[in-house]
């Protein structure tokens, strides 16, 4: 007979993501919703105390589901705590991107969330992991983690003269970047070195298909993949966009695609401004890439059979 979610949760709500700040959720909110769908779950939404320790709380505390009611950010702190674990993961994605919940099908609006977490069943996925911190979608050098910064920079201001900004700004960065030579050292091939715009390793690998823009089905295959942009111009930039709408932009002739266990990038720099999981962040040179399989369990709605199983139960 199928697993079904165990039933008792502790939930960490960020009370700066995104869609938390675009609706004003509360503590007592967010109580109210899991007792109507019948949820035993304690909500631990105290901002004044650090990530961190928050998490330590909650794996000490004994819930057999800890959940991450926040954006990517959030999640991947949490999967990093529970990563090796037993524990399971559940997600309420409240924030802007929510990657990791597309991927898994899980619902975006609250509600149906939090009521797909009542009857949730446990999933176990990859992670990646660099320089022994783990991330759950992709990380990325060169110029976009200065895109990522300047875009959240103007996130929340919603007027379009920040709109105007940015757009300046990219094509501003874009005209002027420079490329930057890495060593690039898969452990199952050739160490080669290239010179980039861009290089992102993922976690498993991302769908090209009609619509399909980061999107993963295979959360399993035990293997990173390594993308690197040699030419990143604005037109580059238009191309790549549209392409990940058409489902063709693993076709563009600047775009190499390789797959590994694991590998190692090194660079002349000491420090590395990295998008790690959506977050600006500075890493040391070199980065030690590795991918943990089927570490992490993670609570993802039943389908319908199991909702079958569970309802005659």
């Amino acid at each position: 007979m199928q697993e079904t979610a165990p039933h008792r949760f502790h939930i960490i709500l960020n009370a700066n993501s995104g869609t938390v700040l675009a609706t004003g959720i509360t503590v007592e909110a967010l109580e109210a919703l899991c007792a109507e769908a019948g949820l035993n779950a304690e909500v631990d939404g105290d901002v004044d105390i650090p990530l961190n320790e928050r998490l330590k709380r909650a794996v000490d505390g004994g819930a057999e589901v800890i959940v991450a009611a926040g954006g990517d950010g959030t999640i991947t702190a949490l999967a990093g705590a529970l990563a090796g674990t037993e524990r399971a993961m559940g997600i309420l994605p409240l924030g802007t991107v929510n990657a990791l919940a597309k991927d898994l099908g899980i619902p975006l609006e609250v509600k149906s969330a939090i009521a797909a977490l009542a009857t949730g069943v446990p999933r176990r996925i990859d992670v990646g992991e660099v320089n022994e911190r783990v991330f759950l979608h992709k990380v990325v050098i060169g110029v976009i983690p200065s895109l990522a910064a300047a875009r959240e920079h103007i996130r929340g201001q919603g007027t379009w003269a920040s709109k105007f900004a940015f757009m300046r700004f990219l094509v501003h960065r874009l005209s002027r970047a420079r490329r930057m030579a890495v060593a690039i050292n898969p452990e199952d091939g050739a160490e080669h070195i290239v010179r980039a715009k861009a290089v992102a390793v993922a976690c498993n690998e991302y769908e090209q298909g009609l619509g399909k823009v980061f999107s993963r089905q295979n959360l399993d295959g035990g293997r990173l993949t390594i993308y690197t942009l040699t030419s990143l111009t604005i037109g580059d930039f238009v191309r790549l966009a549209s392409g990940m709408v058409l489902g063709t932009w693993q076709d563009a002739p600047a775009l190499s695609i390789e797959s590994s266990a694991g590998v190692t990038i090194r660079s002349r720099r000491k420090l590395l401004k990295v998008m790690f999981d959506g977050e600006v962040e500075t890493l040391h040179s070199p980065l030690r890439f590795q991918i943990r399989p089927r570490a992490l369990t993670v609570l993802v709605p039943a389908g319908p059979e199991e909702s079958q199983e569970g309802a005659a139960a």
